[in-house]
């Protein structure tokens, strides 16, 4: 019932009103992600469920049709500019194992009532917030024991978890990746997010949006238009911001961040 009472409140808005909402929400949401690294789903789930009264199920398969676009690229062009190192190897071994997660993740999540997967939303959010909160100070990024580690195995069971929970949560899979990035290959957070980025280069978000498009009774697709170009345009704009801020001060102000829009799903 929600979901029908959602789709009819949308369809009385103009398509142009949802375009520049759509827009004004991915400018948001993308200098989110280039200064922190992620997708954007985190900031965009939210402002589409709060701002535009779409229900969890239709936000996160928004946000995961986002992924269909190279949004990442200015941001990573900003971080290779201040010479942070680059593992193409390791971004591989991500998304291999990344398709199959978000596949599965996304069959999941649309087997959850909307209420439960909201909660899961907001716990993951306070988790990310305590664990990025509590992550020891960088190293100095570039040491070479870090660019000669073998990264085949964590690299895949990292990008699995990075798609499972892209595909369950309608996340872009870098709010879980940069953190065990860090933790389990000590990867600075520069480096973390800049190899998060380079994932999301390519179309990985299709297996899930194939799946949340098929099983919703409606799917914005004219928010969707606004949202990509606004989304493409705000990761410009945050990478340049992020590599102004030390990695200490970058984390803090993610944790902060997700203490806030867990918030926000809460209220």
């Amino acid at each position: 019932m929600e979901v029908q009472h959602q789709k009819g409140d949308l369809l009385l808005i103009p398509s142009a009103v949802q375009l520049g909402a759509g827009l004004a929400v991915g400018l948001i949401g993308g200098v989110l992600s280039g200064l922190f690294g992620v997708g954007g789903g985190i900031v965009l789930i939210p402002l589409l469920h709060l701002g535009l009264g779409l229900n969890q199920h239709q936000a996160q398969g928004v946000t995961l049709a986002a992924l269909l676009l190279p949004n990442g690229l200015p941001a990573m062009i900003q971080y290779r500019r201040s010479g942070v190192p680059f593992r193409v190897d390791l971004v591989w071994a991500l998304i291999l194992a990344f398709l199959p997660g978000i596949w599965i993740g996304a069959h999941t999540a649309n087997r959850i009532p909307e209420v439960p997967l909201r909660w899961a939303f907001v716990g993951l959010l306070i988790l990310l917030a305590i664990r990025t909160f509590l992550q020891k100070p960088d190293e100095p990024f570039a040491r070479p024991a870090d660019l000669n580690t073998p990264i085949w195995v964590p690299g895949l069971v990292i990008g699995l978890a990075g798609g499972f929970f892209a595909g369950l949560f309608g996340l872009g899979g870098g709010v879980v990746m940069i953190p065990l990035l860090g933790l389990w290959l000590r990867l600075p957070q520069h480096q973390a997010q800049m190899t998060s980025l380079a994932v999301l280069l390519l179309p990985i978000g299709l297996p899930g949006l194939w799946v949340y498009a098929h099983q919703q009774p409606y799917f914005p697709w004219f928010v969707l238009g606004g949202l990509a170009l606004g989304f493409l345009l705000g990761t410009y704009f945050g990478a340049r911001l992020a590599i102004r801020v030390s990695g200490p001060h970058l984390r803090k102000l993610f944790a902060g961040l997700m203490v806030l829009l867990a918030g926000m799903m809460l209220w």
